[in-house]
């Protein structure tokens, strides 16, 4: 595994484990966005791989401070940065490499070198996202739920075209080329956006329009936290799932190997010596695919319940395990009622991530096991076919 895949997945265990979901913005799908846009703007500009290296680094590692505090999290990315590569032995001139890298994508510095030009660059890539509104709909959510600080439609929009007309710019000839007119569409879009927000006749009385109640905002930034923590549990589960159906169809093409091609021709008495290897990696390749199918093999609960449990809020009528086997005419009943109270509903929603999350946990343990499975039986099969060998060549030499 290179440097570069195991700061990959540090970091996305250290945002699984320690940053909060709070965070609908400054994510590992951001740490992606950015990293990625990285390696696009250096490829492009005829850096080094050396530079490419360190450059994919930062990008992975800039945001790591997000699982300390929001607060000088630049700061504290370059030292969890640099406390993980020293651990990976990477040398100490570049680990500094990768420090400045980090330290340069502070909002108020402007970059000395095409390195540092290159990774505000891609701190910034979303400006030119075709997505780039629904993205920003992330931020404003997560400043609600970290900073109390809130905004109305339209103050967002006027925050957004502002920065995107008289605070930013891109450094990178790449980014300017290709990156500038998708920006300037997103600028057109938040003023457009803003002349439909603005009220004619409020406009003529010079008067602002009022904010939102605190309430209904909220509302607004909870749904968000819901709706990205539920997509987060998703992809998770999804990953794993990958995972195993990987180890799945690894494991089975050894079997079929071993049943078509070992198996008939151990009973050769010059083939005795791999009866034991052969026995030993099938072994390892059948309880890998055990587990495996463990990890991914679905539970289903007993599907109805009654309008007794659903006024006492006695079951998550959410998760489709309990309503399966219900009448639709029940099932709307009970989405009815618990659509008329706010704190149920927000309460089945909870209990819903909570059970996702036990779900994950034991998928993410089973596929921890199944990895282990796999990689000391071949591990043990490999040493057996070599101890095997050794004892067949040296029971055959003759004196």
């Amino acid at each position: 595994m290179t440097i570069v895949q195991k700061a990959e997945k540090f970091i996305f265990e250290l945002f699984k484990d320690k940053v909060s979901d709070v965070h609908l913005y400054h994510n590992f799908q951001h740490i992606f966005r950015v990293t990625h846009a990285a390696i696009e703007l250096g490829k492009a500009s005829e850096i080094s791989d050396a530079e490419l290296e360190i450059l994919t680094l930062a990008g992975w590692l800039h945001d790591a401070g997000y699982s300390i505090s929001d607060e000088n999290h630049e700061q504290k990315g370059a030292e969890i940065a640099a406390e993980f590569l020293h651990q990976e032995n990477y040398p100490s001139e570049k680990i500094k490499e990768v420090q400045r890298i980090i330290l340069a994508t502070q909002s108020h510095l402007h970059p000395s070198d095409l390195l540092e030009e290159v990774i505000k660059d891609a701190d910034t890539s979303h400006f030119a996202d075709e997505n780039y509104m629904g993205i920003s709909e992330l931020l404003r959510a997560e400043w609600e739920l970290t900073q109390n600080q809130f905004y109305t439609d339209l103050e967002w929009a006027e925050l957004n075209r502002n920065l995107l007309m008289n605070c930013h710019r891109f450094y990178t000839d790449y980014a300017k080329e290709n990156w500038n007119k998708e920006k300037e569409n997103n600028v057109v879009a938040l003023q457009k956006k803003i002349q439909k927000l603005k009220n004619p006749e409020e406009q003529s009385k010079g008067k602002k329009k009022e904010k939102e109640p605190k309430d209904e905002r909220y509302s607004r930034a909870i749904d968000t936290m819901f709706r990205v923590t539920l997509n987060n549990h998703t992809r998770l589960s999804e990953i794993a799932d990958s995972k195993a159906n990987i180890l799945l169809s690894v494991n089975a093409i050894i079997i079929s190997i071993i049943l078509g091609t070992l198996i008939p021709k151990l009973d050769a008495p010059r083939n005795l010596h791999l009866i034991l290897p052969t026995f030993v990696l099938m072994v390892s390749s059948v309880l890998t695919v055990v587990f495996a199918i463990l990890s991914t093999r679905p539970k289903v609960t007993e599907g109805s319940f009654t309008r007794e449990q659903v006024k006492n809020r006695q079951v998550n009528i959410l998760f489709f395990g309990n309503f399966h086997q219900m009448p639709l005419s029940e099932y709307e009943w009970a989405m009815n009622d618990l659509m008329q109270d706010r704190d149920a509903l927000y309460n089945a929603l909870t209990r819903d991530l909570y059970y996702l999350g036990k779900v994950l946990s034991v998928k993410y343990r089973l596929l921890r096991i199944t990895y282990g499975i796999f990689m000391f039986g071949i591990l043990l099969s490999l040493g057996a076919f070599v101890w095997a060998f050794v004892n067949f060549q040296a029971a055959h030499i003759t004196p």
